[in-house]
C-alpha cells in the first residue's frame, strides 16, 4: 500500500507544504510572495517515488544522475536574492534538473529560459512542468557555462551549482540592472552563495551565505 502516492493525502497534504512555509519563514525567508510560491508547488512530484515521504523536509535530496534536489531553503532563499532588487522578466536558469526551482521561477517571473546537460533529467522535468501547467518555460539540453546567448539579455540569472569563478560567457548575457545569484567555490573549498548585480559596464558582488552545490561541470 503506497500511502503517499501522488493524490495529495498523507505527506502531500496542504497541510504538509503549509507546515514548510512556516519553517522557510523561521529561518529568515521573508518574501511572501515566494513562500506562497513554496506552499503551492507540489515538491514530492519532483523527487522518486521511494523518497516521497520525505519530499517537504527542508533538505537536499538524490534525483539520480549524480544530481540533487536543492533544500527548499535554498530554493527560496535563492529566489528571493534575485527578485530583491524588482521583479524579472525574462529570467535564465542555469541547471534544470528536475525542474523544482524551474518551476518556482516560472509562478514569479514572466520566461524562464532554463538549461540541463543531463539529457534524462530534462526529459523528466519537461513531463513535470507540463503536468503544472507551466508554459512560460523554454528547456534545453546543453552546456550551462555558456549561457543561451540567443535570447539574452536577461534580467537575472540564477545558477544552481558551484563554479571555480563566476562565468565571463554568464556575465555578458546579464542586461543592465540585471542580477545574477551563483554559488562560487572560494580558495579553501567552501562555496558562497553571492549576487552579482550589473551596472553599465561594472559588476557589483556581494556575499549572501555559505551554500552546497554539486559542481558546475563543463562538457
Amino acid at each position: 500500500m503506497n500511502s503517499h502516492s501522488h493524490s495529495g493525502i498523507g505527506m502531500t497534504s496542504q497541510r504538509t507544504r503549509d507546515r514548510l512555509a512556516q519553517r522557510l519563514q523561521e529561518k529568515g525567508i521573508q518574501d511572501q510572495v515566494v513562500l506562497s510560491v513554496m506552499r503551492t508547488i507540489p515538491r514530492h512530484l519532483f523527487v522518486d517515488e521511494a523518497l516521497s515521504s520525505r519530499a517537504y523536509e527542508d533538505t537536499a535530496l538524490p534525483i539520480g544522475h549524480g544530481q540533487t534536489i536543492s533544500q527548499p531553503y535554498v530554493v527560496a532563499s535563492m529566489t528571493e536574492a534575485l527578485l530583491a532588487a524588482g521583479p524579472c522578466q525574462k529570467v535564465l536558469e542555469i541547471g534544470t534538473g528536475c525542474g523544482y526551482q524551474t518551476a518556482v521561477l516560472a509562478c514569479l517571473v514572466g520566461e524562464v529560459y532554463s538549461i540541463e546537460r543531463v539529457a534524462p533529467l530534462l526529459r523528466q522535468a519537461r513531463v513535470l512542468l507540463r503536468k503544472l501547467n507551466l508554459y512560460n518555460l523554454h528547456l534545453k539540453v546543453g552546456d550551462g557555462i555558456e549561457g543561451w546567448k540567443s535570447s539574452a539579455p536577461y534580467d537575472g540569472i540564477l545558477v544552481a551549482a558551484a563554479a571555480e569563478e563566476i562565468p565571463e560567457g554568464l556575465l555578458m548575457q546579464l542586461g543592465e540592472g540585471g542580477r545574477m545569484i551563483i554559488p562560487v567555490t572560494t580558495a579553501n573549498g567552501v562555496q558562497e552563495l553571492i549576487r552579482v548585480t550589473r551596472r553599465g559596464s561594472e559588476y557589483h558582488c556581494e556575499t549572501l551565505g555559505i551554500v552546497k552545490f554539486v559542481p558546475l561541470v563543463r562538457d
